[in-house]
C-alpha cells in the first residue's frame, strides 16, 4: 500500500487539518492494512499490490490493489481507497469515506442478463452486511464492458465484462472490515467463492466510533 505523498496543506473549507488528524489517519491505515493481511493469510487466489492514492479527493488517503486468480489465470482485479477529511464531506455521514472499483470478465450470456447489475450490486451490499455492518449512503454503478477488435484483431470474438465501481461511509474503525468486503466482492465477480469453506468474516477487531 501507498499513501499519498501528504495531507493536503487544508480542508475543503479552507482550514488546517486538526493537529492529531495524522494520528487518526495513521490509525486507519493501520486497520486498512490489518484488512489486507488478514484475507492473505486465508487466501492465495487474491493478490495484492501498492496502488498509488488520489491526491485531490480528500486531504488524507490510502489506497491499494488486488488481482484474482482462477485456476492459476487472472480472473478479475480491483483498487479499493481510503478517504479521511476531518472536516468531513458533502453527502458522506462521517469524515470517512471508501472508494472500490471491480473489473471481470463474463460470459456473453451473463453480460447480456438485464438483471445483473442488481445482481452484481448484491455482492457488494451482502458482502458489506457480513464484514462492515453499520456502512451507510452506499452509492455506485454498474457496467457492462464489451470490447471488439479491429484491424489485425478483427474477427476476434469480443470480450465481455463486469464493471462495479462503488463508495461508501465505514461504520466503525475496523477498515479492515470493508477491505475483507472488497475482496469478496472481486472473488464473486471472478467466479471464487467469497470466502474459503471454513473460515468466519473477516474482523480486525476495530472499536467502534462513538
Amino acid at each position: 500500500m501507498r499513501l499519498a505523498d501528504g495531507p493536503a496543506p487544508a480542508t475543503a473549507s479552507g482550514q488546517a487539518p486538526a493537529p492529531d488528524s495524522e494520528v487518526i489517519f495513521a490509525a486507519a491505515v493501520a486497520a486498512f492494512e490489518a484488512g489486507r493481511d488478514a484475507v492473505a493469510e486465508v487466501r492465495d487466489d487474491i493478490m495484492f499490490e501498492d496502488h498509488p492514492a488520489p491526491r485531490r479527493l480528500a486531504p488524507y488517503a490510502a489506497a491499494m490493489a488486488a488481482t484474482a486468480f482462477r485456476d492459476g489465470m487472472e480472473a478479475g482485479d480491483g483498487r479499493i481507497v481510503l478517504l479521511y477529511d476531518p472536516d468531513g464531506h458533502e453527502g458522506w455521514t462521517g469524515s470517512f469515506r471508501v472508494v472500490a472499483q471491480v473489473h471481470a470478465d463474463v460470459e456473453e450470456e451473463m453480460a447480456a442478463d438485464p438483471l445483473l447489475g442488481e445482481v452484481g450490486w448484491s455482492w457488494l451490499t451482502e458482502a458489506l452486511d457480513l464484514h462492515a455492518p453499520g456502512y451507510s449512503a452506499p452509492s455506485g454503478t454498474v457496467t457492462r464492458v464489451i470490447t471488439e477488435g479491429f484491424g489485425v484483431k478483427d474477427g476476434e470474438p469480443p470480450a465481455t465484462g463486469f464493471e462495479l465501481r462503488a463508495s461508501w461511509c465505514p461504520g466503525d474503525d475496523d477498515f479492515g472490515g470493508d477491505v475483507a468486503a472488497w475482496c469478496d466482492l472481486i472473488a464473486a465477480a471472478a467466479g471464487l467463492p467469497a470466502q474459503p469453506p471454513g473460515t468466519r468474516a473477516l474482523r480486525t477487531g476495530g472499536r467502534r466510533r462513538r
